[in-house]
Order: structure tokens, then sequence, then C-alpha cells
């Protein structure tokens, strides 16, 4: 297998950029209407602008992340050099390499484009897996990278998160008066009907972009069933994990390479398709491989 272009997540992700963008166009002109909203969703714009900026430090603090130089002990230098291979082999600058502790096995990458981005592991995922299986999801991270679908996640879900704060903390701009309210009350309707849509098209593209980047995993290490064993074994121990350690890096759900929750209803609006999907899929790589 060789490495060529998905013109299907390309396509998936200019389209969703298009909806946004078409989506952000109609939000402002409703917002602009109402001069106290209109600011403050201008605020919130600066603000969400500078997390664009800084988002690779920000999702590494969240998890209590450190980025580790190659001789900050065994790990990191085992770490060092299974990055830097993999980068090699995928035609990347080799990313910042991160560590968090905590038992969740884990892993995510971060990062605005191919030159400011960073891997990141957990301590759980070390102890879980394997070489072979952890070379699969750092290859798998890395695709991610490749693909530069992490900027756009980070840009798509700007304006889903406007409209989610609005919902949340705009009947603040109203007053006593009912004509008063009705300005806020459209605001805030529109600001839900937006977040519901750009809630669907960012899970219908993250969905997609978790099967290109176990494929690019799979071309950039040759083995798809590494990294099927490898989220197999994940998915398997997140039973065992502390519930304390899954509530404080859920909010990664996104990034992780499986996502936390695992109930009907976690599934249902996952940002994931199923790992039983996922692995299939790898099986069938593996067995085209072994044709060639």
């Amino acid at each position: 297998m060789e490495w060529k272009p998905d013109w299907g997540l390309r396509g998936r992700m200019a389209f969703t950029m298009f909806l946004l963008f078409a989506l952000y166009i109609a939000f402002g002109a409703v917002l602009l209407q109402f001069r106290g909203l209109g600011v403050w969703a201008a605020f919130m714009g600066i603000f969400l602008f500078a997390q664009f900026f800084f988002s690779d430090k920000l999702a590494l603090y969240s998890m209590g992340a450190t980025v580790v130089d190659e001789d900050d002990g065994p790990q990191a230098k085992k770490l060092h050099a299974m990055v830097g291979r993999l980068s090699q082999q995928a035609d990347l600058p080799k990313p910042k390499v991160a560590i968090a502790d905590t038992s969740v096995p884990n892993a995510f990458a971060t990062g605005r484009s191919q030159k400011n981005a960073a891997v990141c592991v957990t301590t759980g995922l070390m102890r879980t897996l394997d070489d072979d299986e952890l070379e699969g999801v750092i290859a798998h991270e890395l695709a991610h990278v490749k693909n530069r679908d992490v900027m756009v996640m980070t840009i798509a879900s700007f304006l889903s998160s406007i409209a989610f704060l609005i919902v949340r903390w705009g009947w603040f701009f109203g007053g006593d008066d009912n004509r008063q309210n009705m300005p806020v009350i459209v605001a805030i309707l529109a600001s839900l009907v937006v977040w519901i849509i750009s809630y669907l098209l960012i899970r219908a593209l993250s969905r997609y972009r978790e099967y290109a980047a176990d494929r690019g995993a799979a071309v950039i290490t040759g083995r798809p069933s590494a990294l099927a064993s490898a989220l197999l074994k994940i998915s398997g121990r997140m039973e065992n994990v502390p519930k304390r350690d899954m509530r404080e890096t859920s909010e990664m759900n996104a990034f992780f390479i499986i996502p936390i929750k695992s109930d009907f209803i976690g599934r249902l609006f996952s940002t994931h398709p199923s790992t039983e999907n996922r692995v299939e899929r790898l099986r069938d790589m593996e067995r085209e491989m072994e044709t060639v």
C-alpha cells in the first residue's frame, strides 16, 4: 500500500468548512441586529482566535501532559525514537513528544500545522500496549497531522463553541420588558439551530477522519493488524480505568484515538466510529497487503 490523497476526507473537510462559513455569515447577520450580543460574540471570537493559535498548549495543559526530551528517561527516549522513525516514514517534520500521567490508555495529536504539532501518549497507554501496537497508535496520530484534520477540527469547532455559549448564557442579556427580551430570545434560538447543525457537521467529519487516520497508520507502519490489536486492547481496558480519571480527561474525546464514553448515548453521539468497524476495516487492509 502507498500513501494516496484521501479525496473523500478532503472533500468532506472542504464541504464542512463551506457550510460552516455560510452558517457563520447567517449567524453573524442575526447577532449584528442586537448590539449587545454582537459585541459579546466579537469578544468571544477574539478569545477563540487566540485559542486556535495556542490550541496545542491548551490541549496538553488540559491533560496535565508534559513535553519531554529524549534524555528525560527511558520512556521519553523510547517515544522519541518511535515518533522520529515514523515521522520519517510519513514524510513529516518530527512533532513534539508529550506524556500525560494518567491511567486512561489513550493518545492524541494537536497543533495548528504540520510544523507546530505535538503527539501525546498517556502512561496508561504505554503500560497497556506492546511496541508494535504503540507504533500503530503513534502512526494513527501522525496520520491526523499529515491529513491536517486537527487544524480543520479546531477551526470547525469555532462557530459551534460561540453558539453553545450564547445558548447557555444569552439569557443574562435579557431584561424585565418582554419587548426587550424578544431580540435575545431570537438570538438564542438562532444560536441553538446553529449549534445543532454545526455539531452534526463536526461529528460527521470527525468519524470519517478516524477511518482516514487508521488507513494512514496502516500505510506508515505496514502493519494494520498492530493498530487493530491496539484498538481492541484500549477499548477493553477502559472499563478498568478509575471513574475519576475518565471524568478528568473526557473533554478530549474528539481528539483521542478511542473515546471514553461507551454507553448507548455515548455511542450515538460519539465523535468516533465503533471500534468493531474500525478493526474490521484494518483487517481488510491486512488481507489486501498480504495479496500484493
